[in-house]
């Protein structure tokens, strides 16, 4: 497991990039799916990463709190399957289901949309406002895997809670966790 922290290079104010991709099922999903909202979550996981295991409740119970408010939540994982088998879609439908999560997770197979949104750990976290311009980028909260304290997702509900309330969130203390796993010369420029 290679640490990583997310680099944050989205500029705050960036429109979301868009994207086509889809869910362990075939079905298609393009940002346009997710309007209107409140909000809109764009998070990049993958199943095997032991920061994301350890977030896997906190994930499914900020949909359950959250989604009523009209804040949208897509998550996405681009990690190489010929040598992470453990992130295919097949196990994403068992983990999300396992999980409890109501949110779309969807397949970045060619690893271009993690690219767009300059995502370099799962997770990160990508918080966009009601016209999908950048809010917020940083961590759930602090709580990792041995460190003792409790998932809350206090970061991330702080910067929801600015958004819906029209508000500008604070700056995010940067995503940690595992490096997405790219395929053989697809490491970003921006990865390191």
């Amino acid at each position: 497991m290679a640490l990583t922290h997310s680099t944050l290079a989205l500029q705050l104010g960036m429109p979301a990039p868009d994207f086509q991709l889809p869910d362990p099922d075939g079905k298609q999903y393009v940002l346009a799916d997710f309007s209107p909202a409140t909000a809109l979550l764009v998070m990049f996981i993958c199943n095997h990463c032991p920061y994301v295991v350890h977030l896997r409740g906190g994930l499914a119970q900020l949909a359950n709190d959250y989604q009523p408010k009209g804040v949208k939540i897509v998550a996405i994982s681009s990690n190489n399957i010929q040598t992470h088998p453990a992130d295919s879609p097949d196990k994403m439908k068992i983990v999300a289901a396992e999980s409890g999560w109501n949110f779309p997770y969807l397949y970045d197979e060619e690893q271009t949309v993690a690219k767009a949104y300059r995502a370099a750990c799962t997770p990160d976290f990508f918080l966009f406002d009601s016209s999908f311009h950048l809010a917020y980028a940083g961590r759930f909260d602090a709580s990792s895997p041995g460190n003792g304290l409790p998932v809350t997702g206090s970061d991330l509900r702080m910067a929801i809670d600015a958004v819906l309330n029209g508000e500008r969130p604070k700056e995010g203390v940067s995503s940690m966790g595992c490096n997405i796993k790219w395929k053989p010369g697809n490491e970003p420029e921006y990865f390191g």
